[in-house]
This record gives structure tokens, C-alpha cells and sequence, in this order.
């Protein structure tokens, strides 16, 4: 990496949260930032946040004004999940372009298993609603656990539920395929302990580890519409 590049990276993640903590609306944070600046800050938000994979999880940033237009499409569909699912943590990443729904996994699943327990399916159930409301995204599952046992059985529990919450929803027709060019709108998988959102010393933070993280990105229809619109 250049000096320029690294430079830049660390700009736009300190313009990126300062808009944030100045209560900016998302529109002007695609504006202010702009595309070149918006495309580095997918891989810096996730260090910051404190999960160092979250960028490589939803990918960069738009930026611009299609960027804005986005931001404040997923505004609205974040405070639509606060409302309808108040067991969960919502909120706006990657610039205000992607949602992150989390749910502990005790809210989720008994210990060291991966069905589903009925309050879950109620309130997934109230998830695939509004995904079905909000159909022009794409959406990553990623089961998560804390370093207690045997990383592989870990790994293969963070799997499995991460698995469970993509079959309930399909079973719900999240996961139906759309045209013009049909594709699976979900993908799920597993990281085990291997990003955890703080160290695993307490059995208060254990349980923060212990999650499961549904993010909702834009799908290349609503991104194509958005430049679009950008470009009027």
C-alpha cells in the first residue's frame, strides 16, 4: 500500500464517523465523502468498529450521490427493523450503505445448539417480512461463537446456526430467486471465535461474541438505479 492510500484510508474513516457523531443524515454523508473516498472505507469501518472483518463482509462503500440515495433508502428500512424487531441490535454501516442486524445467540438458540427456539421465530419471522417489504437487497448471514472449547467444534456450531436463520427465512421466500438474472439473495456462513467484537476474558463478553450478524446490502438493481437517479 502507498502513503497516499494509507492516508486516504485513514481520511475517510475519520470523515465517515465524525459526519456520523455530527447526527448527519446519510445523504450528506455520500455526498460529503464522495466515490473515490467512499470506495476505500469498506475494509477501515470494520477495524474501527471493532470487527476487523466487517469490511471484507459487505464489500465498499458507493459514495456520491448515489451513494446518499442509497443511505437514505437503508435509513428508512433500519428504523422499520428497530420498530418490528426490538430483540435485536440494528444499525446503519459502511457509510449508512448497509444494515447490520444482530441477535445474540442466546436470544437465538439453547446452548451448543443451532435450532432455533420459538421467540427466535417470531421475531425472524418479523425479519423476513420486511426483507420480502424491502426486496432489492442482498443478505450475509455470519454465525460467530466465543474462543470457550474446541475451535473446530465452534467453527462447525457457527455453521450450522448461521445455516438455521438462512432456512427459516427461505422458508419464508427470502432466498427466492428474481429476474432478470436469478441468483440466491442469501449466503450464509461460519467464523467461529475469530471475530469477536471484544476479548473473551469475561462471561459478559463471551456472550457479546456469542451472535449471529445478518447484513443487508444493496443488491446490483438497486445500486444500477441509484447511479441512475444519481446521474438526473
Amino acid at each position: 500500500m502507498t502513503k497516499f492510500q494509507s492516508i486516504l484510508g485513514v481520511t475517510t474513516v475519520s470523515l465517515g464517523l465524525l459526519l456520523s457523531g455530527c447526527g448527519a443524515s446519510n445523504s450528506v454523508k455520500g455526498l460529503g465523502i464522495g466515490a473515490a473516498a467512499g470506495a476505500a472505507i469498506g475494509a477501515g469501518i470494520g477495524k474501527v468498529a471493532g470487527n476487523t472483518a466487517m469490511g471484507a463482509a459487505i464489500g465498499t462503500a458507493l459514495g456520491g450521490a448515489a451513494g446518499g440515495i442509497i443511505g437514505d433508502q437503508m435509513d428508512k428500512q433500519a428504523k422499520e427493523l428497530e420498530e418490528q424487531i426490538p430483540e435485536a441490535t440494528v444499525e446503519t454501516v459502511n457509510n449508512g450503505e448497509a444494515i447490520r442486524v444482530t441477535f445474540d445467540s442466546g436470544i437465538l438458540f439453547a446452548t451448543s445448539s443451532s435450532t432455533l427456539n420459538q421467540a427466535s421465530r417470531d421475531a425472524l419471522r418479523k425479519f423476513a417480512e420486511n426483507m420480502n417489504a424491502n426486496p432489492d437487497t442482498d443478505i450475509k448471514i455470519i454465525g460467530h461463537t466465543d474462543a470457550t472449547g474446541r475451535y473446530e467444534y465452534n467453527m462447525k456450531l457457527s455453521k450450522e446456526r448461521a445455516m438455521s436463520v438462512r432456512n427459516f427465512l427461505r422458508g419464508y421466500n427470502v432466498d427466492v430467486a428474481r429476474m432478470p438474472a436469478p441468483t440466491a439473495r442469501m449466503t450464509s456462513e461460519g467464523v467461529g471465535p475469530d471475530q469477536p467484537v471484544v476479548d473473551n476474558s469475561t462471561p459478559e463478553n463471551r456472550a457479546k461474541n456469542r451472535r449471529v450478524e445478518i447484513f443487508i446490502l444493496p443488491n446490483a438493481k438497486m445500486i444500477k438505479e441509484a447511479k441512475e437517479a444519481a446521474g438526473k
